[in-house]
Formats: C-alpha cells, sequence, structure tokens
C-alpha cells in the first residue's frame, strides 16, 4: 500500500513538474512590433528598442510573403506584430546582439510614409 501510495504521489508530482516546464516554455514568447525585411539569406526586425536577426525558417517565409505586397522596393521595411522567442547570439558569431524565432505572426500593415524612412541615392 505504502508503495501504490508512493507511486501515485511520485506521478503527481513529474506530471506538475511537466506543466510547469510547458507554462514556462510559452511564457518565453515575447510579443514585437517593429519594421520586418528579408534580403537574401538575412532577415531584420527593427523595433522601437533593439534590433533582431531573424532567424530564417519556415514562419519568416510566411511572413516575407505577407509583407511582400506592400513592399514598392526590395529594401522596403513593412511594420509587423509577431510573438517570438528571443535568442542571445552566439559568442564569436557575428550579427545583431539577439536573434528572434518567430512562432506566430500576428499582422502585418501598410507602412506610412513616416514609418517607411528609405534614403535613396543619385534619383
Amino acid at each position: 500500500m505504502k508503495k501504490l501510495l508512493f507511486l501515485l504521489m511520485f506521478t503527481a508530482i513529474s506530471a506538475c513538474k511537466n506543466d510547469t516546464k510547458q507554462a514556462s516554455d510559452s511564457t518565453d514568447l515575447k510579443e514585437l512590433k517593429g519594421e520586418f525585411v528579408y534580403l537574401a539569406d538575412a532577415a531584420v526586425l527593427q523595433t522601437s528598442q533593439e534590433i533582431y536577426g531573424v532567424i530564417i525558417n519556415e514562419k519568416m517565409h510566411e511572413l516575407d510573403d505577407m509583407v511582400k505586397p506592400y513592399k514598392k522596393e526590395d529594401t522596403d521595411m513593412v511594420p509587423v506584430s509577431i510573438k517570438g522567442k528571443i535568442i542571445p547570439k552566439p559568442e564569436g558569431e557575428e550579427g545583431w546582439d539577439y536573434r528572434v524565432e518567430i512562432v506566430e505572426i500576428l499582422g502585418v500593415s501598410k507602412p506610412t510614409e513616416s514609418t517607411n524612412n528609405v534614403i535613396k541615392l543619385g534619383e
């Protein structure tokens, strides 16, 4: 009987630990709003406080497809809202201090003249 009680308690505690870990994983996600651009093999999300390198994956390509209708030039940045996981840049690598892995796309907005600050030379 004691062994059965111990086994039930151990199972309950293990289940609670797994629930806590899953809950903390979902809280690692941050909602970010900023301007997104993807060129060749580099993607960037610029918020009002930070610039993130965007991890190139299926969600990033999905976001790129969503912003294309709003771009006049390849270099145009488009306002977006995403949920993502922020990851520090590995030591010794070049690039922005932080990367973001897009987990969910919350929205895409049409750029306004004040948000699309592109400097063109030679025109």
